[in-house]
């Protein structure tokens, strides 16, 4: 049987093999989620998540200021250099849209 590992490659700790942090297993693991559960939200075993649930555990302290610190970057939004960027995107994007539909009417 694999023997599955919590490796950490610059994001944060992480499921190796996955791109599943320590953090997405422990948002739902502190919801009162099981392994099962947990597993199947993200399409692995029991036992990766088994392994992440154990690496919480045993990283408690870190793993919550960790997790503070993502939900505390979540509130503050994007600056306003990325907006800037996201919404000329977005502009791109209509732009292309409005020509596309013009070229190839329904």
């Amino acid at each position: 049987m694999r023997e599955f590992r919590i490796i950490d490659r610059g994001r944060g700790p992480e499921i190796e093999g996955t791109r599943i942090t320590i953090y997405d297993v422990y948002a739902h693991y502190e919801h009162g989620w099981n392994s099962l559960q947990i597993a199947c939200e993200f399409g692995l075993g029991t036992p990766q998540i088994d392994v992440a649930i154990a690496y919480i555990e045993s990283h408690r302290p870190e793993v919550e200021a960790g997790y503070a610190k993502i939900l505390e970057r979540n509130r503050r939004g994007n600056p306003p250099e990325i907006k800037a960027k996201l919404l000329k995107s977005r502009a791109k994007l209509e732009e292309w849209l409005q020509r596309y539909r013009q070229e190839h009417p329904a």
